[in-house]
């Protein structure tokens, strides 16, 4: 079986805790053979623990691209860098890329981004590992299954201790994180992860109305976000995401879908277990594994490259994910509904893999 041969462009906490594990599970498709870090006793860190020659360790992340023997890079740097990042590493390598999300710190950094696959020819995977979770996977099975009948409408409410987070070995604690460069802050940067569940489950949103209590908190502008979410489908739903306190009562609120037969509930992300209650008194407990989703994602990227498979999570696709949050910002900020998405399916860039195969002839 072929090994890809992978430069690492970033080693910070998304690949110490994300990215790294899943490779070591696919460890008979992948193969990291270069490194780069601005630190680079972090990187030389990296290198000594993968084993590789300290000759494959990099600062700049022009000279790693410049590298003929590698066959993809994946991107982990901070949001404000990852379209900078990925647009010269593409125009340099001209090789396919794995892109942490979300994919730009703002809407036109964004739209250029979702263009780079058409601008240099080469496939990109945004790592949105949430539209590849088991539990993601299942809900939106069991929503096109009517497993519990029409549904009328949902509710999510997700909490993140940002002030607590920051002072544990948690993503938070990175200072970039704390004082955002990059719109919305913490809503961008975690709850983008909520409503491209959300888009995966129920498809093309019409239409949001938001609301925000604003703070002083560099870390994101507002406390609390509510978001009336109206689909094309019509489908009617709310998201709350509360970044700077904690929700102490259990069950969790989490993730409550409410159709005409019975009702899906998903405490939360982490919790192995999705609720599907029927109104004639049956109860179901689904078991699922979490955080499968870095695997998941890295498995699907693989079989693109073997032609096999389209690659799921696009540019084009996470722009809409990245562009609802921008909406969501707009409607609060101008107190106003806004559309947001124009067409009722998305369209993805790659066809599947028996009409375009352009990927698995590069490699």
């Amino acid at each position: 079986m072929n090994r890809l041969r992978v430069g690492i462009i970033g080693s910070g906490m998304a690949f110490e805790k994300l990215h790294y594990p899943a490779y070591q599970e696919l460890a008979d498709k992948y193969e990291i053979v270069a490194i780069c870090d601005l630190d680079r006793f972090k990187a030389e860190k990296w290198a000594t623990k993968i084993g590789l020659d300290l000759q494959n360790v990099y600062t700049d992340y022009r000279e790693i691209a410049a590298r003929k023997d590698i066959d993809l890079f994946d991107i982990m740097v901070p949001i404000e860098k990852n379209y900078e990042v990925t647009d010269a590493v593409a125009s340099i390598a001209g090789k396919p890329i794995i892109c942490e999300k979300p994919l730009a710190p703002n809407l036109k950094q964004a739209r250029a981004h979702a263009e780079l696959p058409r601008k240099y020819g080469i496939p990109i995977m945004i790592a949105e590992n949430y539209r590849h979770n088991e539990e993601i996977e299942i809900i939106r099975d069991m929503v096109r299954t009517k497993k519990v009948g029409d549904i009328f409408y949902f509710i999510q409410n997700r909490v993140v201790n940002f002030p607590e987070d920051m002072l544990h070995d948690k993503f938070p604690a990175r200072e970039w994180r704390q004082y955002a460069d990059f719109r919305g802050g913490a809503l961008l940067d975690t709850g983008v992860h909520d409503l491209a569940a959300l888009r995966h489950i129920f498809g093309a949103v019409d239409r949001v109305q938001a609301f925000g209590r604003e703070q002083m908190m560099n870390f994101a502008p507002y406390s609390v976000v509510c978001v009336n979410i109206l689909f094309k489908s019509g489908l009617v739903g709310t998201f709350s995401f509360f970044s700077a306190g904690k929700e102490m009562q259990r069950p969790l609120i989490g993730l409550r879908i409410f159709g005409s037969t019975g009702m899906i509930y998903l405490e939360e992300r982490d919790c192995g277990t999705i609720n599907v209650s029927h109104n004639d008194g049956a109860h179901e407990l689904i078991p699922y594994r979490p955080q499968r989703g870095y695997y998941n994602e890295l498995l699907n990227f693989y079989q693109a490259a073997m032609g096999k498979e389209p690659i799921s999570v696009t540019p084009e696709m996470e722009f809409g994910d990245a562009k609802m949050i921008f909406d969501v910002i707009k409607s609060i900020e101008e107190e106003k509904i806004i559309e947001v998405d124009r067409s009722y399916d998305y369209r993805p860039i790659y066809q599947p893999a028996e009409e375009n195969d352009s990927y698995h002839h590069q490699l």
